[in-house]
């Protein structure tokens, strides 16, 4: 017996599944608050998944082997990002137990003023995210103290966090060692210094108005006291014991990246180093977080292997401050790789039912100007983040899907790989149930709908390069428009 042909479904269709989404979500977040992310989030995508699916297998004849196989390849995909979030959940309890995050912020608070922090945490960000090129290491790693600082000096969770954010996102857009603009100046075949170089006529502009909107805002922040910054240092070095000799574990680090050793590999090590030193700088703690049943030798295992796999809790005297070093180890990543799991799912069934395909035909037909096109670009690749919950899959389908157009109505490849990285790129960590953007939520222990508005270079940068192609500003075309219609005629 023949297979029925597939069908293709219309974009209306195609659309019911986000829609049961979306919806869905909305209701999720208005009952469960800030704890959707703790399951709700996640059965709302499966219930989508199997809506998709229902209309894949009925509607477009799509047998199940095959979206079996497409969700598979999408989980399969983001195998390393897992390991990489369990990783970031033992380094981040073990730098902050060791007292590397509380030295961190100790001389932190002390050296960056607070008129000027949202604008040096930015800065700061923007340079470690350069030299490694990781957003996730940047903000996992010198943006868990950046938070801490500013949590001292009596900023909002959403300006630090959008502040931290803008800035590990700018190094991932544009440094040479970031996974991303290498994915796009490949995907694209564009020589990748000629990528980067492109990208700094919408870039630059984006982050000078962020760094304009960080300042301002910086001097119209009401500081906290000086005697409410001295009481959180002092509980800090009663607490902890700072050292500068703990800055040696984030300068093996940063040798290692510099040596461009692979992610896993200089995450454990860096782990692993952290917790050596809390062995001989923080035992104490050590046994405190392993409780009264054990003692000596045994109680040092014990909160060692806590402080990398479970959740931590330290006695500071202020309740601010105990929740700001708390840790939640690598089980506390659990629930972010259960929605990416789940987001793996759903995207994969919306790609094996061809839906994808149908919705994003629809942004083609805005693309008679250079504007149109761009936009076009940019809002399907904002899509995809939203439907396949992956920058690099959206990446990967939307630079496929309009290179062709692109290289057929004559533009450069260097624009095509430049609007990748301005609308999918900035945009990943916007979308809750993007894995940047349950990662850095889970991370900062910050609500992605909360740090959100700040995100200001994230916001900009989209904007900004549909503003940059309505200029027309150093836009070439290798064909003329004459010769595009000849050729879309044959």
């Amino acid at each position: 017996m023949e297979d029925r042909p597939v069908k293709i479904p219309s974009p209306l269709l195609s659309f019911v599944p986000i829609i049961v989404l979306v919806g869905l979500l909305f209701f999720a977040i208005r009952i469960f608050g800030s704890g959707t992310l703790d399951g709700a989030s996640q059965i709302v995508l499966l219930v989508a998944t199997a809506v998709c699916v229902l209309i894949a297998m009925s509607y477009c004849r799509v047998g199940w082997k095959t979206i079996e196989a497409a969700i598979v390849q999408n989980i399969a995909s983001v195998t390393v990002a897992l390991l990489i979030l369990l990783l970031i959940g033992a380094l981040s309890g073990s730098w902050m137990v060791s007292g590397i995050i509380p030295t961190m912020i100790y001389y932190g608070v002390q050296l960056i003023h607070p008129d000027i922090f949202l604008v040096s945490t930015c800065l700061i960000c923007i340079l470690v995210s350069v030299m490694t090129g990781s957003s996730w290491t940047t903000i996992a790693t010198i943006g868990i103290a950046l938070y801490g600082i500013g949590k001292m000096q009596g900023f909002g969770d959403g300006w630090i966090a959008g502040a931290i954010i803008s800035g590990a996102y700018f190094g991932d857009k544009v440094s040479p060692l970031s996974d991303t603009t290498v994915l796009a100046s490949s995907v694209t075949e564009t020589p990748l210094f000629k990528h980067i170089q492109y990208m700094m006529i919408t870039t630059v502009p984006s982050l000078v108005i962020t760094l304009g909107i960080f300042l301002v805002a910086g001097f119209m922040h009401r500081t906290a006291s000086a005697d409410y910054i001295l009481g959180f240092t002092q509980r800090l070095d009663a607490t902890y014991r700072i050292s500068l000799w703990l800055l040696l574990v984030p300068a093996v680090m940063g040798i290692m990246i510099a040596r461009r050793t692979p992610a896993l590999i200089t995450l454990f090590v860096s782990a692993t180093l952290a917790g050596v030193f809390a062995v001989f700088f923080q035992n104490g703690l050590l046994h405190e977080i392993a409780g009264t049943e054990t003692d000596g030798a045994a109680a040092t295992f014990k909160g060692l292997l806590q402080v990398f796999f479970a959740s931590t809790s330290v006695e500071t005297g202020d309740t601010m401050l105990n929740e700001l070093v708390g840790t939640r180890g690598m089980a506390g990543m659990m629930n972010t790789i259960w929605l990416i799991i789940c987001a793996m799912c759903f995207g994969g069934a919306m790609t094996a039912g061809n839906m994808l395909a149908s919705i994003t035909s629809v942004f083609l037909r805005f693309m008679k100007r250079t504007a149109g096109l761009v936009g076009s670009t940019i809002f399907s690749g904002i899509f995809l983040n939203i439907c396949t919950a992956d920058q690099y899959l959206s990446i990967i389908l939307t630079g496929n899907m309009f290179k062709n157009i692109y290289r057929r109505k004559g533009y450069e490849s260097r624009l095509l790989s430049r609007t990748l990285e301005d609308g999918i790129t900035v945009t990943s960590p916007l979308v809750p149930w993007n894995t940047c953007g349950m990662t850095q939520s889970a991370v900062l222990g910050v609500s992605t709908f909360v740090y959100l508005p700040y995100c200001f270079f994230n916001l900009i940068s989209p904007l900004m390069s549909i503003f940059v192609a309505m200029l027309g500003f150093k836009i070439k075309k290798i064909v003329s428009d004459e010769e595009d219609q000849d050729f879309a005629a044959r």
